[in-house]
């Protein structure tokens, strides 16, 4: 399991929102990391979320800058 994530709360860096990490898993099929996550703002399509953790992790551009996705 990928220990690089914690469990706590993250910025979305693009969109600023907040997000807080509930736990981290693994896909039953494959076994890929997954993180589980909860939108702690108000999110009309779903409050809990899951990514592939290289997902969560990936650095991302921004206005020509990199940065994680999630800070």
């Amino acid at each position: 399991m990928n220990q690089e994530i914690k469990i706590g709360i993250y910025k979305h860096a693009k969109t600023g929102n907040e997000y807080r990490v509930v736990c981290l898993a693994k896909h039953s099929e494959t076994l890929e990391d997954l993180v589980v996550y909860e939108a702690l703002y108000k999110n009309e399509e779903s409050k809990f979320w899951v990514r592939p953790a290289y997902m969560f992790k990936e650095v991302v551009v921004i206005n020509g800058v990199e940065t994680s996705r999630f800070i």
